[in-house]
């Protein structure tokens, strides 16, 4: 198996302020990890390009792209929302992001690689067509996506989205969408808010109770993602990969464990390999306790990377 892991210096630099919990530490952590634990020496790197308008505009508002390109500060930070701000560095890293997902796209489904890992900041899946918020500033696997369909021409495209939180921009942007299935598990109530009372049979919600573990994970998985999987039989996949669900990781109340991020990915491959050629994109989205977030992202693509199950 060829994985391809891309990254960015960049995507250092985007520093929000004081404690933010989105901070630039989240992917030196990963990195740190990859290397201790050998996986990185056998990846395929990347450095990540810059996302031409052209890529965001698939999925973003033009007046929104302007917006963004136009408010980034020369010095300083500029706040977006209550939980989302920008630096002089911020513009460059959210297009360094993007790109990395459209260059995942082509790298995938041109061959050269099998499944491909963006390690990459800021998030993106809260990104609306129009909107900024929960630390994301463009939806990043959206734009990938929408690549995939439009420049690729695929017909069928799955989002796997098992961040903590519930992939509200990636709904918004793709609810009318025949072409996407959005398949999200998420604790509720909780950020964004959104998620219980939407979705239909390509925009697969599975709203998670504040105490659920990987029982109750694996569980709604299994009953509600799968069987919509292979109704829709989707010729790529892209991961929405938020590990801020981790038992250790106070960003939520939600409990999975370092084995549950493996058998998802487990189930994503059988999925990948059974209807979509194993083409696999997966894009970093939350995880905040570090140690957590590096374990876990490393178990992960080690079983992108793994020649069997």
């Amino acid at each position: 198996m060829q994985t391809a892991y891309i990254s960015h210096s960049d995507c250092l630099k985007h520093d929000q302020g004081g404690y933010h919990p989105e901070s630039p530490q989240r992917l030196i952590a990963i990195e740190n990890e990859l290397s201790a634990s050998g996986l990185l020496a056998k990846l395929q790197r990347y450095d990540a390009p810059l996302a031409a308008t052209e890529q965001l505009a698939r999925v973003h508002k033009p007046d929104y792209i302007e917006s963004i390109r136009q408010i980034a500060p020369d010095a300083g930070w500029i706040a977006l929302d209550a939980d989302t701000a920008m630096n002089p560095f911020s513009l460059n890293a959210a297009l360094r992001a993007a790109g990395a997902v459209v260059l995942a796209t082509d790298l995938v489904l041109t061959n050269p690689v099998n499944n491909a890992f963006c390690a990459v900041r800021p998030p993106g899946h809260h990104a609306e067509s129009g909107r900024a918020m929960g630390f994301c500033l463009f939806n990043n696997v959206a734009i990938g996506v929408a690549h995939a369909l439009e420049h690729h021409h695929l017909q069928r495209v799955a989002i796997l989205d098992f961040d903590v939180h519930h992939g509200n921009g990636s709904e918004e942007i793709f609810s009318n969408n025949q072409s996407v299935m959005l398949c999200s598990t998420f604790q509720h109530p909780f950020y964004p808010y959104s998620g219980a009372n939407s979705g239909n049979d390509r925009m697969v919600n599975v709203p998670l109770r504040r105490d659920a573990d990987g029982a109750v994970f694996r569980k709604a998985v299994s009953e509600s993602w799968l069987p919509a999987l292979d109704r829709f039989k989707p010729e790529m996949i892209f991961i929405s990969a938020g590990f801020d669900a981790h038992r250790d990781d106070d960003m939520s109340q939600v409990y999975l464990s370092d084995d549950d991020y493996v058998w998802i990915t487990q189930q994503i491959r059988a999925i990948a390999d059974q209807y979509s050629q194993g083409r696999i994109v997966s894009v970093l989205e939350g995880g905040y306790e570090l140690h957590s977030l590096a374990r876990c992202v490393v178990a992960h693509i080690r079983m992108l990377h793994a020649e069997e199950m």
